[in-house]
């Protein structure tokens, strides 16, 4: 038999043979190991998916140890999951803490800035979460596995739907959403002015409603930042 042909058989019975053994790790890793993707879970997958994919691509590599490796992985990562729950300080350890990115519609640019999520990042999740306007935000926090959790204004304060703009990101304007709107740079500045704001570079984020309202977020705040832990 021609030796691509005994390659070629090899990598067909060990795909047949290697992914039960991957669906029954991975169900007994757990639904949350799934879901939620903590760090700790995600080297889990990225080594598993490291080990699977050299044995079944390289003939050469011994099946038996790969099979071992990965029952050892999925056992190993059970174990943590169960430390973690028993003890809390591994948990905080092993994983990121929440972060607050939004407090009373204001962007925290320190926090944001701490764990490296731009304002298009945070932007985008908003909307995932059918949020267009940050002003109807009263507190965003990015939890461990990456997603954000967010907690509207209340239902007496929020206002109907409306699109929002940006306008200035980073200190930098956005002219085409000036020229959509009909806008100019000039009442922009006049808007930052009537709320004490001279220079562009104090401004992390603003946005400019439908309405013309004008939302700012500074880089600089005094705000106190509330103690969202695990």
């Amino acid at each position: 038999m021609p030796d691509y042909i005994h390659d070629n058989i090899i990598v067909l019975v060990r795909i047949a043979t290697i992914i039960p053994l991957m669906l029954f790790v991975t169900l007994y890793m757990g639904k949350r190991a799934i879901g939620e993707m903590p760090v700790f879970d995600f080297l889990i997958v990225v080594i598993l998916g490291a080990v699977v994919g050299a044995d079944i691509a390289d003939p050469a590599i011994h099946h038996l140890p790969t099979a071992v490796a990965i029952a050892a992985i999925g056992i190993f990562q059970k174990a943590i999951g169960k430390w973690k729950i028993s003890n809390r300080t591994v948990g905080r350890l092993l994983t990121f803490n929440p972060t607050v990115v939004i407090e009373d519609g204001v962007f925290i640019y320190e926090n944001m800035k701490k764990i490296q999520y731009s304002i298009d990042n945070v932007l985008f999740m908003l909307r995932q979460k059918d949020v267009f306007d940050i002003s109807d935000v009263q507190l965003a926090i990015v939890e461990p596995n990456g997603t954000i959790s967010v907690l509207k204004v209340s239902n007496e304060k929020q206002r109907n739907p409306i699109m929002t703009y940006s306008a200035i990101v980073e200190g930098k304007i956005e002219q085409e959403v000036l020229d959509y709107l009909q806008l100019d740079e000039i009442w922009l500045r006049t808007q930052l002015a009537d709320r004490g704001i001279i220079g562009l570079n104090q401004v992390f984020y603003a946005s400019i409603s439908s309405d013309l309202e004008v939302h700012v977020s500074l880089k600089e705040h005094t705000r106190r930042i509330p103690p969202v832990k695990h």
